[in-house]
């Protein structure tokens, strides 16, 4: 009996122990939600604290582990002692907050067991805190991107088991010292003008980007000179100082002859351009039809004649030659016989190219294979007329490859409705679809008056696309669209995916393309004009992250270049938490995190580096499927409806 009651007592006491830790460790949090002002803390106080937003605990809950606020829009000073009693705690981020002034000494000294510190990417002050020398267990530690300053202390030497130290983008200022950290692999001073001085022998093996922006010198930089300086700029002053009288005369002589052989060149220039000028007028009578369209002025439209046509005056014009009538404001365009719009057997043919000459049109666009233009006939349709460039195979071939595109008939497609070819113009003739691309509703309006894109818009979005993408795969194995991104991605007013753009990258040169589709192309793509299915789903991986992210993959990611948006996400996912990829408008919504979660898997795995590991767009469909909770023959998601709740 007396071993029973000493039992029960000291399981009383652990229990006691335990539950008074979580409970100062929840104390301690709220603390922090209160001292740091922002947006506020996702926390439901209601809730366990092992399941609030970024706070991770113990596989037995009875203490926080890691502490993720990233992004949450934290601002203020940190107070003293903030963190004292999470004594327990080896991960914490506040990177990309707004949070400022010095850190005060001694508020991360209880925290002896962290691993990994990210501070970066905010607006702090001052030297580096002494505290922070006395976490010995450190092995990443990222201070990049602040207001540090003052010399790189040598404590950093006291963090032997460091691997990552990142110091880049502050103001520190002196030499470098001799830094003995074994362990370290990861290491940038880039962007701290202020530093100067030889690298330390045991930080030459870093790349060269870890130093630049600096007045750095020694390996892997230019060696130094006798004073520590960068030898070369010093050679550099030298031949300057030493310039003779007479280099200085010759150097203007060169420069008054180079001045008159460009006066030269120009006049040349001018004289040409007059000639082809009398020339274009002189062809105008043998034309044989002429028709005057009156063209509306649109303010801020550019074009490639250089003024404010519209689409009427440029390509159009084009067609025949026509000139412009600056004068009266309007555009005479000649039309050659025999040469008209193709229609496609799917669509009537509603209009003809005297409508399309009388239409008032607008610039949306310069894309990958044109100018899109918004043109509006008198019969109250409106269409989208793109202008193509550097189309470069022959004619023959341009109509077999444009009649297949126009074959194409989904629900979740831009229609191809007709075409016109002639020798300088090749023109496609499509829908016009109100709401605009994913792109612009995603990346364009960041105001106040933006509506967000909730979790069920942005499913019912990739599962359109990969609809009308899957469609296009199984017209054949050689099969692709070749250029898929949000701006492909059009939307109607219930927020339906059209896909489009597909099948135009085998017409177009590779000249016009090496940038087409930065950020989507998968690495093993060199020729734009063949992309495979597999490298189709490489883009819809990215799509699907962009969708996830609400970051732009043609955008800079993080500071370091060479970092793509799939990249940043599996590093982010590997050493932090899944969650901090998320766009911060889906972190509104309850009860979706698995959903988000899984999609994020799927996206993921779309972008692995080796073709052969990525799914087919029918098993991307049937997963997104499976996730929305909606079966191939069901109702899809009224977005519409969602977006207002």
């Amino acid at each position: 009996m007396k071993r029973i009651f000493i039992f029960l007592t000291f399981y009383v006491y652990i229990v006691t122990l335990t539950s008074s830790d979580i409970v100062s460790d929840r104390g301690t949090l709220l603390a922090i939600r209160s001292a740091l002002r922002g947006r506020s803390l996702l926390w439901n106080i209601t809730s366990p604290t092992c399941s609030w937003p970024g706070v991770i605990c113990s596989r037995d809950k009875n203490f926080v582990a890691e502490l993720h606020l990233p992004g949450m829009g934290l601002s203020g000073e940190i107070p003293s002692g903030l963190f004292t009693n999470l004594t327990k705690l080896n991960f914490l981020s506040l990177r990309y907050n707004a949070l400022s002034g010095v850190i005060p000494d001694g508020v991360f000294s209880s925290l002896t067991g962290l691993k990994n510190l990210y501070l970066q990417n905010n607006r702090f002050t001052g030297p580096v805190p002494d505290s922070i020398f006395g976490l010995t267990g450190l092995v990443r530690l990222n201070l990049a991107h602040n207001n540090f300053s003052g010399t790189i202390p040598e404590s950093f030497n006291n963090l032997s088991g460091l691997g990552t130290l990142y110091l880049q983008g502050n103001s520190f200022t002196g030499e470098i010292p001799e830094l003995n950290l074994p362990s370290l692999v990861q290491f940038n001073v880039s962007d701290n003008g202020g530093l100067n001085g030889s690298i330390p022998s045991k930080l030459s093996g870093q790349p060269k980007e870890a130093f630049l922006g600096t007045s750095l010198c020694g390996k892997p930089l230019d060696l130094c000179d006798g004073s520590g300086s960068n030898s070369s700029s010093g050679n550099e002053k030298s031949k300057k100082s030493k310039l003779s009288g007479g280099a200085i005369a010759g150097i203007v002589v060169g420069c008054v002859v180079a001045l008159l052989l460009l006066v030269c060149l120009l006049f040349l220039c001018c004289s040409r351009k007059r000639n082809d000028q009398e020339s274009r007028s002189a062809n105008v009578s043998a034309v044989n039809k002429q028709v005057e369209v009156e063209i509306p002025e649109e303010k801020g439209v550019d074009n490639s004649n250089g003024g404010k046509d519209g689409f009427m005056g440029s390509a159009i014009a084009a067609i025949g030659g026509g000139g412009r009538d600056k004068d009266k404001g309007k555009a005479e365009v000649v039309v050659n016989d025999g040469k008209s719009l193709v229609f496609f057997g799917n669509v009537g043919k509603s209009f003809n190219l005297d409508d399309l000459l009388k239409a008032s049109a607008e610039v949306l666009g310069k894309g990958t294979f044109g100018t899109a233009y918004k043109a509006g006939l008198e019969s109250g349709i409106t269409l989208v007329v793109k202008r193509l460039r550097d189309v470069t195979v022959p004619e023959k071939e341009f109509r077999e490859k444009i009649e297949d595109v126009g074959k194409m008939n989904h629900e979740n497609l831009v229609p191809l409705r007709a075409y016109y070819y002639s020798r300088d113009e090749k023109l496609l003739v499509y829908d016009y679809i109100s709401m605009g691309s994913l792109s612009a509703l995603l990346h364009g309006n960041k105001g106040a008056g933006r509506t967000p894109l909730n979790w069920e818009t942005r499913a019912g979005i990739a599962l359109g696309a990969a609809h009308g993408i899957a469609y296009l795969h199984a017209q054949g194995p050689s099969v692709s669209h070749g250029n898929i991104k949000s701006s492909n991605i059009l939307l109607t007013k219930s927020y339906e995916a059209r896909v489009s753009d597909f099948g135009l990258a085998q017409l177009v040169g590779p000249s016009s393309t090496p940038n087409r589709v930065a950020g989507y192309r998968a690495p093993e793509v060199t020729d734009p004009r063949k992309v495979s299915q597999k490298a189709d789903v490489y883009s819809f991986g990215v799509l699907l992250l962009e969708l996830l992210t609400g970051k732009a993959p043609t955008h800079s990611i993080t500071n370091e270049e060479g970092v793509d948006l799939p990249r940043w996400v599996q590093s982010v996912v590997r050493e932090e938490w899944t969650a901090e990829v998320f766009d911060l408008e889906l972190l509104r919504y309850q009860n979706v995190e698995e959903d988000m979660v899984q999609l994020l898997q799927l996206a993921v795995d779309c972008t692995a580096q080796y073709p052969d590991r990525r799914p087919s767009m029918s098993e991307v469909t049937s997963r997104i499927e499976e996730l929305c909770r909606i079966d191939s023959g069901g109702d899809i998601i009224d977005n519409a409806e969602a977006l207002n709740e």
